[in-house]
């Protein structure tokens, strides 16, 4: 309905100036202008409406559809994809889309080297395509991918070293946007310094003018100082033009805040709406679609950071000692659930024979005198700026499970980061206690337990060879009925071992203006606002 509201629109319904900029609040600020280099909602929120990939979901749904590739086609054994580009498809800058330049940019991402091949900063391309060209270090999974080459001008050949139910979801990713064959150019020499956990985004990030994609708009500026990205309608997009001719996404992170902007009629829209606003905003005349649940959030325990941690009925303890009920009754929003494993029974693969852990602060505190951790002290982090689809009040959930570790013996030392720092430092296995979570990119169990659980990552800090070959072996069964039984066996084998605690499932809320079509709302969180229009 959205949609058909904003095509009414552009053939010249009435209403407000079409010039007029739309202005929507985020929860946080974008970390960089190449999407490759991130794996934030934030500045995929940004990038999806500026760089496309070869296929996406449909709109408001789940459901993988033609991106840049109109269609597309895999081998028998599901190593070979071959894609099928759009005609006349053109770069912001006036590059041409053509095969050559969307291996430009699989093999730009194959070959880099030094800072780019810490997880923090091709954490997709490593979930999805595995290692490099040359990997530098050993906990780097080994390269599933093998090449791509233009089979002619319109149709690129992607080749994998073997088949996964990754694909074809993968190829829908924005961390793979395609870039235009100058900007490429543009940014060949450019490096990423620091170290693990605190590194430097190349210079070429801040350069608006060095990033040129397909979508539908482009990038006219990039205010740091401001936490303000200007977005600008692309009037030679190939598809139906942007309903603004220009959009800007600006950070609110307080959540009171972006509600008394959207009042104020400072912003016309903006994301994570607080629960307890949703029906007052609703009654004064705001528009609040509500996503399906497609999240998870939870408490990880990061083995290495602490000794005790590596102890599984410590962790069992923990986990009876949190009342997420208590979390989803008094902080989630009306749908919220308490969650029993690493991905919601909206996805097959989802398990009900899985150990469960009630809360039994008794208990609790018996196992931990049992592993004699009766005076356990933990550092727990938690981020102090932002909220997420899956946790929609950090501190809030962060206070309450204190409480609870506190009441069964547990002394809690709190560490907040802001967010820009939060992810590179549980990504780097700093924080022994976080919270964290997890909103899918695409409809398969995979993209959750895989992403986790199908090698040693530093954000849990353990190593079970048996779960990551097994984990492999399901996701390369071409088999959906034993793949799905495959996955339910491994939800079982993940709660048993116990990397962390599942909390809850949520279904966020997003807020409108009563003038604004607004776009299709997706449980993916991916809106392309290009649908978007003023009424």
């Amino acid at each position: 309905m959205a949609t058909a509201c904003a095509e009414s629109t552009r053939e010249g319904g009435g209403g407000a100036d079409s010039s007029e900029p739309f202005v929507f609040a985020a929860a946080g600020s974008i970390s960089t202008l190449d999407p490759f280099l991130t794996s934030d909602g934030e500045t995929y929120r940004y990038s999806r409406q500026v760089f496309e990939t070869l296929l996406r979901h449909e709109s408001g749904g789940s459901e993988i559809v033609g991106g840049l590739a109109e269609d597309w086609e895999q081998s028998e054994d599901g190593t070979v994809w071959t894609f099928h580009l759009r005609e006349n498809v053109q770069f912001h800058d006036g590059d041409a889309l053509d095969a050559e330049a969307v291996c430009a940019n699989f093999d730009r991402w194959h070959n880099l080297t030094g800072g780019y091949q810490s997880s923090n900063n091709s954490y997709y391309w490593q979930s999805v395509f595995g290692g490099f060209a040359e990997n530098e270090d050993e906990d780097i999974p080994e390269s599933r991918y093998v090449s791509c080459e233009a089979q002619d001008e319109l149709t690129p050949v992607i080749t994998i070293t073997e088949y996964s139910s990754i694909f074809p979801g993968g190829f829908s990713l924005a961390a793979f946007g395609i870039m235009s064959p100058s900007t490429l150019e543009a940014i060949a020499d450019q490096e990423i310094t620091g170290e693990e956990g605190n590194y430097t985004l190349p210079e070429y990030s801040q350069v608006a003018g060095t990033v040129a994609g397909t979508g539908p708009f482009t990038v006219e500026e990039w205010d740091q100082d401001q936490d303000e990205v200007t977005l600008q309608r692309f009037d030679d997009y190939w598809g139906e033009p942007a309903g603004f001719e220009t959009m800007l996404l600006r950070a609110i992170p307080d959540e009171t805040a972006r509600r008394q902007a959207l009042e104020a009629g400072d912003i016309h829209g903006y994301d994570l709406v607080a629960p307890a606003d949703v029906e007052p905003l609703e009654a004064a005349g705001f528009q609040v679609p509500t996503r399906d649940v497609f999240n998870i959030l939870y408490m990880a325990y990061q083995q290495e950071a602490n000794e005790a941690l590596a102890d599984l009925e410590v962790r069992q303890a923990l986990a009876h000692a949190v009342d997420r009920q208590r979390i989803v009754d008094t902080i989630l929003p009306a749908g919220g659930e308490v969650a029993t494993q690493f991905h919601p029974d909206t996805l097959d693969g989802w398990s009900p024979d899985v150990q469960t852990y009630e809360y039994d602060p008794e208990l609790a505190e018996e196992m931990l005198a049992d592993a004699g951790q009766e005076d356990l002290t933990l550092e727990f982090c938690y981020p102090s700026d932002v909220t997420r689809p899956y946790m929609p009040a950090p501190r809030d959930i962060f206070d309450v499970i204190s409480a609870d570790l506190e009441a069964v013996g547990v002394t809690v030392e709190p560490v907040t980061y802001e967010w820009a720092d939060y992810i590179p430092r549980t990504n780097s296995g700093e924080c022994p206690l976080y919270l964290l979570g997890w909103t899918g990119d695409y409809n398969d169990a995979y993209n959750f337990i895989g992403t986790w659980f199908s090698g040693y990552n530093s954000e849990f800090g353990f190593r079970d060879e048996d779960l990551f070959e097994a984990m492999a072996e399901a996701s390369g069964n071409p088999d959906d009925t034993e793949r799905v039984a495959a996955y339910q066996e491994l939800n079982n084998q993940i709660m048993d071992i116990l990397p962390g605690l599942p909390i809850s499932s949520s279904p966020p809320s997003i807020a409108f203006a009563e003038n604004v079509n607004p776009p299709a709302v997706s449980p993916l969180t991916q809106e392309n606002f290009a649908e978007a229009s003023w009424k």
